[in-house]
């Protein structure tokens, strides 16, 4: 399994579909302490994570043999998860779930006190990492991000190059012009949803929140926000993406598209463009070295939208690190997930950007610091009562339903209009709102 960013939006997919993740241990004000002496600090400690491909080649016990050099009492063992969003909430109806963990997106924000020991206060910790405000709950933290990404559109530049294309698209129609430009010049497909596997519709997607306002409090006004009112960030996100599928500028059987497979197809040029994290870069140069193509034809734009003559890309964090409250290490355990985030050189070798502040930003993003592109954290101070008014709505902003119903509707597949469409998201949120989001 690839890395999927799932946390790269900047609304905690909290829809708690699974009743079990609702309970829980009640909250016992545990705190997961940074050691003061590496050397005395000792146990066994299970990380669950996400990502196998980096278990199964071995990455992950290289990582534990650096981290033994500092704490040599420590014994780390990994379990990779396929499926790791079902069985882990699944896991958490038990005591059983590892020492340290990614938080699953499933489990609500103002729940991680139920599930995760605090690792300090937010005002100490916002100081030194990014992303902070997602995983804090009346003032304690209780998850620091792996790494953060930027939003943006993954692309084969020689393809978008071969279309007589050499300037970043500065609006929506210029974007959906060069599709088109793409698709009668080249044999390349113009844009692939990768459909099937539904998570490249969620967080991708709904992290254009911010970026085409440049508004670092995109998310916190959805509480009082139509956020499909036209013109705003998802209403312009969602319409060139029913866009791109009405006008048959992408695969032609969504049913039918793999994530795996997609990653040597925009290496050899088979694919032009696919809205991703800025994680997915060094992924698609990786299979463009396999394929035997060059890694450099893999580039990042950001949305085609600009505010005051500038692009503005979101930064938001992708899976957050935590320790569970019913590890028996927890000492240790904290003294994993700190030296991971601060020591261990992850976000640089995943072309990511750093939760460190210090940290400097990636290779991956030097087009977008060329480029004078704007990055931005959006606010997630609200969260709580955004995921509470989702809920409520029924809609999901980060679960695939909604957005593969928009491309059914754009490719004939469902009945139905955009405008329509949008208009009822809209309606079920606002009265969400009124009573949920109070």
């Amino acid at each position: 399994m690839g890395k999927k960013s799932l946390s790269g939006v900047l609304i905690t997919a909290a829809i708690l579909a699974v009743a079990g993740c609702s309970g829980g241990a009640a909250p016992t004000g545990e705190t997961a302490n940074a050691p003061a002496d590496p050397g005395k600090v000792s146990g066994e400690i299970k990380v669950l994570t996400h990502r196998t491909d980096l278990v199964q080649n071995g990455t992950m016990d290289e990582y534990a043999a650096e981290f033994n050099r500092v704490y040599p009492k420590v014994k780390v063992k990994f379990e990779g998860i396929t499926d790791y969003e079902g069985e882990v909430k699944i896991r958490m109806n038990t005591d059983q779930y590892g020492d340290v963990l990614m938080i699953p997106n499933a489990i609500a924000k103002d729940d991680y006190p139920k599930f995760f020991a605090s690792l300090g206060s937010e005002t100490q910790l916002a100081a030194k990492y990014r992303f902070i405000d997602k995983s804090a709950v009346a003032g304690k933290v209780y998850g620091v991000a792996t790494v953060g990404n930027a939003n943006g559109f993954v692309y084969n530049k020689a393809v978008w190059k071969n279309a007589g294309i050499t300037d970043w698209p500065t609006t929506p129609a210029r974007f959906l012009d060069d599709l088109k430009a793409i698709k009668a010049k080249t044999d390349a497909v113009p844009y692939y949803t990768n459909f099937k596997d539904a998570w490249p519709l969620t967080s991708p997607w709904t992290g254009i929140l911010g970026s085409v306002s440049c508004d670092a409090q995109a998310s916190n006004k959805l509480v009082s926000a139509d956020p499909w009112v036209k013109g705003s960030d998802l209403s312009v996100a969602d319409t060139l993406l029913y866009d791109i599928v009405h006008g048959k500028l992408s695969e032609k059987d969504p049913s039918t598209t793999n994530w795996e497979a997609s990653k040597g197809m925009i290496a050899r040029g088979d694919i032009a463009t696919m809205l991703l994290g800025s994680w997915a870069v060094t992924q698609m140069q990786d299979a463009a070295e396999k394929a035997g193509t060059d890694p450099d034809d893999i580039g990042f734009m950001p949305f085609p939208a600009q505010v005051d003559g500038k692009y503005c890309s979101v930064v938001s964090a992708d899976y957050l690190q935590a320790v569970s409250i019913h590890s028996g290490h927890k000492e240790a355990a904290r003294a994993w997930v700190d030296w991971f985030t601060d020591k261990s050189g992850f976000a640089q070798n995943e072309g990511s950007v750093p939760t460190l502040k210090s940290s400097a930003l990636p290779p991956t993003l030097k087009p977008y610091t060329d480029a004078g592109v704007k990055l931005i954290e959006v606010s997630q101070s609200r969260t709580g009562q955004v995921n509470a008014i989702d809920k409520a709505a029924e809609i999901g902003l980060n679960t695939p339903d909604y957005r593969q119903k928009l491309i059914d509707m754009a490719r004939g597949a469902q009945k139905g209009e955009l405008d329509d469409y949008l208009t009822d998201l809209g309606k079920r949120w606002n009265e969400a709102a009124r009573t949920a989001g109070s």
